[in-house]
């Protein structure tokens, strides 16, 4: 923004208004011209001034209502911090009834052919509410409802046909098994251990778990080369909250112990698992998912069956070639690790040990590497996150923050192998012991 566009002389009410009608009338000069819309819009969303971002948005409708920039910039006043700026978008909205902002004005007042119902229950209205509704049933030009209900729905059907295109995109992988819809044994009671891991789902219940499509394997570092050739460093698979400015690529990526094509793939944050499973046409599984795979409909202790077998899963004996008995004797192996020489094959590919497969043939459940799911660790809901902008540190402590992960790794001992241990993980944290598998829609 030009300097001469921040000055403003606020010593006085009259210093002040004259400087804004100053600043108003060089964006009126500057912002008239075809090329004036980035100038204009920039000055309508970030003047430190609220009087000057107002008169923007009226210069931005009054000279280039329908430039899609334009008119996407009033759109976005309305949701301005400062009354009058919205209120000022409201109303060169409905005078220029500039359909572009019907998205944003249904947020706030709802669907005008629910509104205009006879009906229709109320909240208190306020100045905003008021001039919401005027500017809808000016850009949709009726108040009938039935005729608005026809108006929405030829409005939002080219956006419903994006949506749905995106939400349907082709699953990018025939190696995947089903998991029939029905009941699950999900959770266990809470048993001593020699390791005293803390197993916090001590809740033992059954739930009916829809069907669905799991990956056969986790992923592996081919798939998701095929992923990087493609996106990049990102674009629009990316979670809306995911950091700027930031690489999907694996951080042991140039690790041969872990980067070998037939691996799984690790070294990921729970956004990089994220963009790939929506760009391979499917999603994180959820904890619950995650778990009736792994266990089937019989409530077993580990993938196979309910006891241990050492031979069919990679955990931390396989993997350093010792024996651990209890929490002392792990940690003090666990300390040996070393970058790039101890342990020197830590994980096996994805496709080994096909003998400790879960019931419905998903490979490596327990053991290898951990799993991330879409569930926070401590709500049970899908993950939310809002961290745009801050660095781990400031949200290291915050309980939304934590997905959930499943299945152990080849760092544990067999306590953290079972198909219903919890662990969890910071959302933007990248280690070498986690992975991800993905789920997809099934019409069975």
């Amino acid at each position: 923004m030009p300097a001469d566009m921040l000055a403003i002389d606020d010593s006085t009410d009259d210093r002040y208004w004259a400087s804004v009608e100053h600043v108003l009338s060089l964006a009126k000069e500057k912002g008239t011209p075809a090329d004036g819309v980035p100038l204009l819009a920039f000055v309508a969303t970030a003047h430190p001034e609220w009087p000057v971002r107002a008169g923007a948005v009226r210069l931005l409708a009054a000279h280039h209502a329908g430039d899609p920039d334009a008119d996407t910039a009033v759109a976005a006043a309305t949701h301005d911090t400062v009354d009058w700026v919205a209120f000022t978008a409201l109303k060169v909205i409905t005078e220029y009834r500039i359909a572009a902002a019907v998205p944003d004005l249904i947020r706030i007042s709802g669907w005008p052919s629910n509104f205009t119902r006879p009906e229709w229950a109320r909240k208190p209205v306020g100045c905003g509410a008021a001039l919401t509704k005027r500017a809808l049933l000016a850009v949709f030009g009726s108040r009938d409802p039935a005729e608005l209900r026809r108006l929405e729905d030829e409005y939002f059907c080219d956006m419903r046909a994006r949506i749905d295109a995106a939400r349907k995109r082709p699953r990018r992988t025939t190696d995947v098994v089903l998991v029939p819809g029905g009941p699950a044994i999900i959770g266990a009671h809470a048993e001593p251990d020699a390791f005293r891991m803390a197993q916090d789902d001590s809740t033992l219940r059954a739930l009916d778990v829809p069907g669905f499509l799991i990956d056969r394997t986790t992923v592996t570092n081919a798939r998701y080369r095929e992923f990087l050739d493609e996106v990049g460093d990102g674009g629009e698979f990316d979670h809306i909250d995911q950091p700027e400015e930031r690489s999907h690529r694996p951080s042991h990526w140039h690790d041969a112990r872990f980067n070998a094509p037939g691996l799984p793939v690790v070294g990921l944050d729970w956004y990089d698992a994220y963009a790939f499973a929506n760009w391979a046409g499917g999603a994180l599984p959820s904890e619950v998912q995650w778990e009736k795979a792994a266990r089937g409909v019989d409530g077993r202790r580990y993938p196979w069956g309910e006891e241990w077998d050492p031979e069919r899963v990679n955990y931390v004996e396989r993997s350093f070639g010792e024996s651990v008995s209890d929490l002392d004797s792990l940690e003090a192996l666990l300390v040996t690790v070393s970058q790039g020489e101890n342990p020197a094959h830590p994980v096996l590919p994805a496709d080994a040990l096909p003998h400790g497969a879960s019931p419905y043939g998903a490979l490596q459940m327990s053991g290898n590497v951990w799993e991330l799911t879409r569930t926070n660790f401590y709500t049970g809901e899908d993950m939310d996150p809002f961290f745009k902008g801050r660095r781990p540190l400031d949200f290291m402590n915050r309980k939304d923050a934590f997905h959930v992960l499943r299945g152990g790794t080849w760092t544990s001992p067999p306590t953290c192998l079972t198909t219903f241990y919890r662990g969890k993980d910071l959302i933007t944290d990248r280690h070498n012991e986690i992975g991800f598998r993905c789920v997809y829609e099934t019409s069975v």
